[in-house]
């Protein structure tokens, strides 16, 4: 039996997956690469490119490849953008979820791991953030993972399928391989932005704030090591398997890092000088965003090891010093794998 990935050759999804494959799973992922890449998938995983909309290949991939369970990390995750065009993120993230569970249900896959988001809670009303906390979303991607959430709780009640909902916040670092690592266009994220910087790919990096309740003044920020988040997804799914009920964790380091602690991090990782320039707050940005993995920890084992910024930052470098423009650097040797 395989484990089908949605989205697996994204950077979180590649990562779950080559974890996967060094403990010996046989996997399956689907992606229609357009955010995700092709040289992201290890030649060991088998690979079909489709759209999660269609619930015909879907259904066929299932099949032929007797998948018994899902991880499903396939959605647009860009706030701004969902903002500007919310019609996109319900088309793609809440209708392509439920033909993912439609194809289950007609092939009977009673498992799915799923990757959602802290974004969920929207404003927090307490730190560290708690899964039985207020759920009032602030933004339409949140909204969309959100129902996601629930379409899946409905479909455990109509049809038997039991799932496990991971959130967390913010995604860092690169496989210890050096094989794979954070490449998003456009790029969003902080560390990436920051190393680009200390690349010489950017003139600075913005500092949007300084007058926040925090120690430095700068937004705070909870940062979990990519390959922690991999080991969590995996968790979950030996937690469907063996005990086969539904359950909704968050995912955090047990601390925060603030802006200014990541940039003066960086510089100290790199060797580098990274510029950077002070401008307004951004609207609806929170002081401090962590959340509690108290719940993770007891009930599914996890414990991130990963936890130290500087080790976090150091990976991450690692792999935007070997591929300086991402996966179309010339050094990178494309990835083969069986597609379908």
């Amino acid at each position: 039996m395989k484990v089908l990935v949605t989205g697996g050759a994204g950077y979180i999804g590649s990562h779950t997956v080559a974890a996967l494959l060094e403990r010996g799973e046989q996997v399956v992922v689907y992606d229609h690469l357009e955010t995700g890449h092709r040289e992201a998938v290890p030649d060991s995983a088998l690979f079909v490119e489709g759209d999660i909309r269609d619930v015909q290949k879907l259904e066929q991939t299932m099949k032929d490849y007797e998948v018994d369970a899902v991880i499903h990390f396939a959605a647009y995750s860009l706030v701004g953008e969902s903002m500007q065009n919310p019609g996109k993120y319900y088309e793609n993230n809440v209708y392509g979820t439920k033909c993912l569970l439609e194809a289950m249900v007609r092939q009977q896959v009673k498992r799915i791991v799923f990757s959602s988001t802290a974004a969920v809670y929207g404003e927090p009303v307490q730190i560290p953030i708690h899964e039985d906390d207020p759920i009032v979303p602030t933004n339409a991607y949140g909204e969309t993972k959100l129902t996601m959430e629930r379409m899946m709780r409905w479909y455990e009640t109509a049809h038997g399928i039991h799932f496990i909902s991971l959130r967390y916040f913010n995604a860092a670092g690169a496989h210890a391989s050096g094989e794979i690592g954070e490449d998003h266009q456009p790029e969003t994220h902080l560390i990436p932005l920051v190393l680009q910087t200390a690349l010489g790919q950017r003139s600075h990096i913005s500092i949007f704030g300084e007058d926040y309740p925090t120690e430095d003044g700068t937004c705070i920020r909870d940062y979990i090591h990519v390959s922690d988040l991999a080991d969590a997804h995996i968790l979950a799914l030996d937690a469907l398997r063996s005990q086969s009920r539904s359950g909704i964790y968050n995912l955090g380091n047990g601390q925060g890092f603030s802006v200014k602690q990541v940039i003066e991090t960086a510089r100290e990782v790199t060797g580098r000088d990274i510029p950077a320039r002070m401008e307004d707050r951004r609207a609806g940005d929170p002081a401090v965003l962590v959340a509690s993995s108290e719940k993770a920890r007891n009930e599914l084992g996890w414990k991130p090891s990963r936890t130290d910024l500087r080790e976090v930052l150091a990976s991450a470098w690692e792999w935007h010093v070997h591929h300086p423009q991402g996966y179309a650097s010339p050094s990178l040797i494309r990835k083969g794998g069986e597609s379908s």
